[in-house]
């Protein structure tokens, strides 16, 4: 994770924010091959349809945000290929993730998460980021922040194998589409600044493009019961054991 998240920040200083927004859809790609490959997931057209839909609505998002220039960049093709790359690496997090919690128990998922992701991130503070920390001028309004902003990730992180656990990583990832859209409430009554139209005709095809993947979702297999009435053999013995008991 710490990872992908240095990669795309690099990926910044040599493309557009419009390529990079636009490049991170493939992590739906992605996400759909290895749940297909390793997880066994099977998808159907509709649920294809459905992704589609919502990786539209994004692109209109950021095309109506910043043009479709987008600004250039330094190094077009270098910073688009940073790009896919962290899109590749925040997959297989997050499908390693689903695996962990459908196949461990919850606790122990978020115990190794906390524990392997403060250790790293103290590894990456003390290599990369020290001189910037120590240049750091505190005060209230910045230490506010901090918090706020750690509240946020703990929350995430902690809501995010219940999340994995119930519906999966595709579902989970297209959903975190919508995190643009919600920019634009905050744009809108707390900075009062005007948006375009096409902002709402974007959240109405995520919108849709959830509703039409949540709602041709598989559900996972129920054990069959009994034919003909013959209890299961497991059950049986069970039963069988307690009558000797008494």
């Amino acid at each position: 994770m710490i990872l992908q998240w240095s990669v795309i920040n690099s990926a910044y200083y040599f493309t557009s924010i419009t390529s990079v927004a636009l490049l991170d859809c493939w992590t739906i790609a992605w996400v759909i091959l290895l749940t297909w490959i390793f997880l066994g997931t099977k998808y159907s057209l509709w649920q294809f349809l459905g992704a589609a839909l919502c990786g539209l609505g994004l692109c209109l998002v950021v095309l109506s945000d910043v043009g479709v220039g987008g600004g250039g960049g330094s190094n077009p093709l270098l910073g688009d290929i940073l790009v896919i790359g962290a899109t590749i690496f925040y997959a297989l997090s997050k499908v390693g993730e689903e695996f962990c919690v459908k196949k461990t128990s919850l606790l122990e998922v978020l115990a190794m998460i906390g524990l392997f992701g403060t250790l790293f991130s103290l590894i990456e503070i003390a290599i990369f980021e020290r001189k910037t920390l120590e240049a750091v001028t505190w005060s209230a309004e910045l230490i506010l922040t901090f918090v706020g902003n750690t509240v946020g990730i703990l929350l995430f992180y902690t809501l995010t194998p219940l999340i994995l656990q119930a519906s999966g990583t595709t579902l989970f990832n297209l959903s975190l589409l919508t995190s643009d859209m919600w920019v634009v409430l905050i744009r809108i009554f707390f900075y009062q600044q005007p948006v375009e139209w096409l902002y709402y005709v974007s959240f109405a095809v995520v919108g849709v493009g959830l509703l039409i993947y949540s709602k041709t979702e598989k559900s996972p297999s129920l054990p069959q019961e009994p034919e003909h009435g013959i209890p299961n053999p497991q059950y049986q013995l069970v039963h069988e054991q307690a009558s000797i008991d008494v």
